[in-house]
């Protein structure tokens, strides 16, 4: 799958779980019900427990979803996730090396940044889509607002503190997807292995954006 198909399929669902759990068993729980919802998209952190396993596991059994890694936080530790399989990576922050680790190696770079600075900085090394995080701490939807009008053509993606009171205005404000975590999988539902209740968030998170899109229209 090319960076390119990638991004699109991001772009295309909006909705990029991040799975940050207590143990291979629990992250893989999670991700196949996401899966199963109609969420192609995983991020397995790089916390989780066994994580480089999970990502190879999941694009063996999963081979037409996006999984990728992230809270990768040095290019050692990018260059592991890619031999695994990983079809992205992404960081809390900026990182240069791990830019360019993981373009040379020909897979989507999702670095994150928070300022113009370095969102430029992201975009010179190359990067593919660019997440803002921690979004809603510095204003949410209309921090990412303002900060798409001297980026009009830079896909971001909006992390930290979206949930569900929050996940339409960033689509309206112009994220192209929604890094979505906790509000998305529940730890009680992944304890309890309800199923139901992470199809249901699932169902109703694309619902938001799908209706935020077309409100734009």
């Amino acid at each position: 799958m090319t960076t390119q198909e990638v991004c699109h399929k991001i772009r295309e669902v909006g909705i990029v779980p991040a799975i940050r759990v207590g143990s291979s068993e629990d992250a893989f729980f999670a991700a196949e019900t996401v899966i199963g919802a109609g969420i192609p998209v995983i991020e397995i952190t790089m916390t989780v427990p066994g994580a480089l396993d999970i990502v190879a596991g999941l694009r063996a059994r999963h081979p037409d979803a996006i999984v990728g890694a992230g809270t990768v936080l040095d290019a050692t530790a990018a260059e592991k996730c890619l031999k695994a399989g990983a079809l992205f990576i992404t960081s809390p922050g900026f990182d240069k090396s791990i830019v360019e680790a993981t373009k040379s190696a020909r897979v989507a770079a999702i670095p994150g940044a928070l300022t113009p600075t370095e969102v430029m900085a992201a975009l010179r090394a190359g990067a593919d889509m660019i997440k803002i995080f921690p979004c809603s701490q510095v204003g949410g939807a209309t921090y990412l607002k303002a900060l798409r009008a001297p980026f009009p053509h830079v896909s971001f993606i909006a992390s930290g503190g979206v949930n569900q009171q929050t996940a339409a205005n960033f689509i309206e404000a112009g994220a192209a997807a929604l890094g979505i975590r906790e509000d998305l999988i529940p730890h009680g539902a992944i304890v309890s292995r309800k199923a139901d209740w992470i199809r249901e968030l699932s169902h109703r998170f694309l619902g938001m954006v799908q209706r935020a899109r077309a409100a734009k229209v």
